[in-house]
């Protein structure tokens, strides 16, 4: 018995009990409700049950037409007992053995409850830290503090986030590694978009200022197998959304070096150019989101709007997987923000300048309590007055350099070009480069470790490299427009 209980658990243990004693044989609850006492067995074992609780006693026989149920309390309240219906005359050392045997499966039955009891509370802990990143993503910063203090360790600041990617079922073991290495200071995540990503947010501190010696990413790579690293630069709390976007395009620029690591690459940031320009234009276009407020009590309000459009725009259809919303739901609400936003969000365009105008207002309608709806006399009157400005035309020209330089591929600006005019689609690319689809793809790849940023998996840089386009065609001094 107390092997078959190691090795097979309870269910083991009682299918050798009715096998031995050739009778009826389970774990009856005599407080489990009517239906369930219904489906449980015969009504003889379940009455038994009842008898052996309301007496107080700890085991009970109880005779019926041709047969005897035995019944063994197997916890201290008498609420379940080990119970065996036997035809008469049963073998006349079953009391014995059932006896013998309540005692080695109550044991089982509390350390399989246990079991339970710890997967449902690392489940827990796993979808706190979820909320938590999810809310650092919504610039809700107080509230994913709190989460944080409650769960350990506290969120650092300033920080580099670590995008790790992984085999199927070895988050657990790099999650472990990493807080080995870390001390136990690194914030760790399992990405709820992505099945192979852990996400670990660690202390400036911690992490090597070097981009060629990174010892936690090395550390990393040399303890599994066919495991990436991309390492964001180093970046205050509430710039958690940016952070993570640069640890996801060096993780596209890490799969393809030997040393399977990168951290994100020097270069110019989008919000940066555009924050003196285009604040005042952001504010004023999401002010009809920002100041939605919904029919019913129970329909979706501003900010949960805001976090769906900024998870679709940044995660397409996986997005249903962090907000834990079917695709229906998903469908539902983005119709909802193109309607409240008078916006087009199948297309591009329109997915650019709404990237922009949530990434340029971090924190939502909470961030502006009282903002006036109306553009500031300041602000430019559109996309393009701010795409207009001398930084952005400064931005555009440092992002897309690349796409011209010595180390490019030929026909590499074309090919941007064309995947920008399909709505970054790869089929209507193909087509209209003449070449096939996994010629594209490939095509794309090299692009992706030339800007080192990510393009065929969201987070997608489509949406920079399209705003980037149209500003080099305001400014003058591009090709044709994107």
């Amino acid at each position: 018995m107390h092997r078959l209980a190691h090795s097979g658990g309870s269910a083991a243990l009682l299918e050798w009990l009715a096998a031995r004693l050739g009778g009826w044989i389970a774990v009856v609850d005599a407080d489990a409700g009517p239906d369930a006492r219904a489906a449980a067995g015969p009504e003889l074992a379940l009455r038994g049950a009842g008898e052996l609780k309301a007496r107080g006693v700890r085991s009970a026989v109880l005779h019926g037409e041709g047969s005897a149920a035995l019944l063994f309390a197997l916890d201290g309240t008498g609420g379940r007992a080990l119970a065996c219906v036997l035809d008469l005359p049963h073998p006349p050392g079953a009391p014995a053995l059932l006896a013998d045997a309540a005692s080695v499966l109550a044991l089982v039955l509390r350390a399989e409850e246990a079991e339970r009891r710890e997967e449902r509370a690392e489940l827990a802990e796993s979808r706190a830290r979820e909320a938590a990143l999810h809310l650092l993503m919504n610039g809700r910063l107080s509230t994913a503090h709190q989460i944080a203090e409650a769960l350990g360790p506290s969120l650092p600041d300033p920080l580099r986030m670590y995008v790790v990617e992984c085999r199927a079922g070895q988050r657990g073991e790099v999650a472990r590694i990493c807080r080995e290495l870390t001390g136990g200071r690194a914030w760790i995540v399992r990405c709820p978009v992505y099945v192979r990503h852990l996400i670990a947010l660690v202390p400036a501190g911690l992490a090597a200022r070097s981009a060629a010696h990174d010892p936690l990413s090395e550390a990393l790579v040399g303890a599994a197998r066919d495991l990436s690293v991309g390492v964001s630069g180093q970046l205050l709390l509430r710039e958690a959304p940016a952070a993570y976007t640069q640890a996801f395009h060096a993780l596209a620029v890490a799969r393809g070096r030997a040393g399977r690591h990168a951290r994100f690459g020097p270069g110019p940031e989008l919000e940066l150019a555009a924050h003196a320009a285009g604040t005042g234009w952001a504010r004023a276009l999401l002010a009809p989101l920002h100041g939605y407020e919904p029919r019913r009590p129970q329909d979706p309000g501003a900010q949960e709007l805001r976090a769906t459009a900024h998870a679709w725009l940044n995660f397409g259809p996986h997005a249903t997987r962090l907000l834990k919303i079917h695709r229906n739901t998903l469908a539902t609400r983005l119709r909802l923000v193109e309607s409240v936003l008078a916006a087009d969000l199948a297309r591009l365009p329109g997915q650019a300048e709404l990237s922009l105008a949530l990434r340029l207002t971090p924190g939502g309608p909470a961030a502006f309590p009282g903002a006036p709806a109306e553009r500031p006399a300041d602000a430019p009157g559109d996309l393009e007055g701010v795409l207009r400005h001398p930084d952005l035309s400064d931005w555009a020209r440092a992002h897309l350099a690349p796409l011209t330089g010595p180390d490019a591929p030929s026909g590499a600006r074309e090919t941007v070009r064309a995947w920008l005019r399909s709505d970054a689609h790869l089929v209507p690319t193909a087509a209209a480069l003449g070449i096939s689809v996994p010629g594209a793809r490939k095509r794309l790849t090299r692009i992706e470790a030339l800007l080192e940023r990510s393009l065929l998996q969201s987070p997608s840089a489509r949406h920079d490299l399209w705003l980037a386009h149209r500003a080099e065609e305001l400014a003058g001094f591009g090709g044709p427009a994107a």
